[in-house]
């Protein structure tokens, strides 16, 4: 463990301290919010945007029941579909000292040509489909958070609102993020075919249907393709 060395004047012993936990407001660079967050492995949750810690209050049952169907919706996909990689509040590498902490990931792996890459622990660079449960329209994920996503290129963006029980599937244009319609309450992906997505289960927390509707995409000719593609990517 990293320490600072205090000495005392009257005796000129020194006391070794650990850095300082993260703290929500701090300012710092990248490299000491990974070194104090690595020193205090009781800390789960923790994001630097703009140079701002960002630290998040208790998550409600809500979030936590929304955050894991949308976590099982993306890993059966992945589980389906190699080449691919999905996880759960990974931490990120970004531009600058960017280090957000999307609650779903689901991104083609680089040696399949996949847009992000690893570094060391982390994952670096922006995945192509990243997931937030959002609280509401105003919150860090439809703000600083969505613009950083766009800059980094992330092709899909998808925020589930809890407050307004809405979901802003968004795609990456050459003019920014647009906002898509779904056909019949379904939201189907570009950059993952077969990706199919039951909102209004979704937003009922209805697992057993948000499964079923993926199980469609995923028997679906896009998807067979898909595989084929991925494969013939593999370096």
């Amino acid at each position: 463990m990293r320490t600072h060395d205090l000495t005392n004047g009257n005796n000129g012993s020194s006391v070794a301290l650990a850095p300082p936990p993260l703290q929500a407001g701090d300012r710092l660079t990248r490299d000491e919010f990974l070194r104090r967050w690595e020193q205090h492995p009781k800390i789960k949750f923790a994001e630097l945007i703009g140079g701002v810690v960002y630290m998040p209050s208790p998550l409600s049952r809500l979030h936590g029941v929304t955050d894991n169907n949308a976590g099982t919706w993306l890993g059966v996909y992945h589980a389906h579909t190699p080449g691919t990689e999905a996880g759960s509040n990974c931490t990120t590498l970004m531009e600058g000292d960017e280090t957000p902490q999307p609650d779903e990931f689901l991104r083609i792996l680089p040696e399949y040509g996949g847009r992000s890459t690893n570094d060391g622990l982390y994952v670096s660079g922006g995945p192509e489909l990243l997931t937030e449960i959002s609280v509401s329209s105003v919150s860090l994920d439809l703000t600083q958070k969505f613009d950083l996503y766009e800059r980094m290129g992330v092709l899909e963006y998808v925020a589930i609102l809890m407050y307004e029980q809405e979901i802003r599937w968004h795609r990456l244009t050459s003019k920014g993020y647009k906002r898509q319609t779904p056909a019949a309450g379904i939201w189907k992906s570009k950059v993952f075919p077969g990706l199919w997505l039951n909102g209004p289960a979704m937003l009922a927390n209805d697992a057993a249907k948000v499964l079923a509707t993926l199980r469609k995409g995923l028997r679906s000719p896009e998807h067979a393709a898909f595989i084929k593609k991925l494969a013939k990517r593999k370096k």
